[in-house]
């Protein structure tokens, strides 16, 4: 497969409905996440940056790349291409149009990974991501004071 026929480009609300496809096949979709149309829109408001991937030959989106910003680095989520699409190099060239974004901004750039997911270990190793440290990751998906 000739990887020149995907095109990366910034996001836009019509590609919505793609990139949920994508989320949901590669696993990282999930309405516990809550990420939907709006929250994408509020992140890109305040510094975020959105890249697709789209197959020129049939106009699907194959591949998502969303950073987040919070003012000091920016923090890659929901970085993945399509399995049908996966294992061609699809997911280096997305990554490198990442790490451009992240280079003209002057940030580090940082991401979470699943341990299981050795692949995609060894494209972020590749690439020049360090393992951070061994630490536990928490979160409160519905914050409620406790007292």
């Amino acid at each position: 497969m000739k990887t020149d026929r995907f095109l990366i480009r910034s996001y836009e609300p019509a590609d919505y409905k793609g990139v949920i496809h994508v989320w949901e096949v590669t696993g990282m979709g999930g309405s516990v996440r809550r990420d939907n149309d709006v929250i994408i829109k509020e992140s890109l408001d305040i510094g975020g940056k959105f890249l697709v991937m789209i197959d020129t030959t049939t106009n699907n989106l194959v591949g998502t790349s969303w950073m987040t910003f919070d003012g000091r680095r920016l923090y890659l989520h929901h970085f993945g291409i399509d399995p049908v699409f996966q294992n061609q190099g699809l997911g280096q060239k997305l990554a490198r149009a990442t790490l451009n974004l992240a280079k003209q901004k002057n940030k580090q750039i940082k991401l979470e990974v699943h341990r299981n997911n050795k692949a995609a270990i060894e494209l972020y190793k590749k690439l020049g991501f360090k393992y951070l440290g061994d630490y536990d990751i928490y979160i409160i998906r519905d914050v409620e004071i406790k007292t």
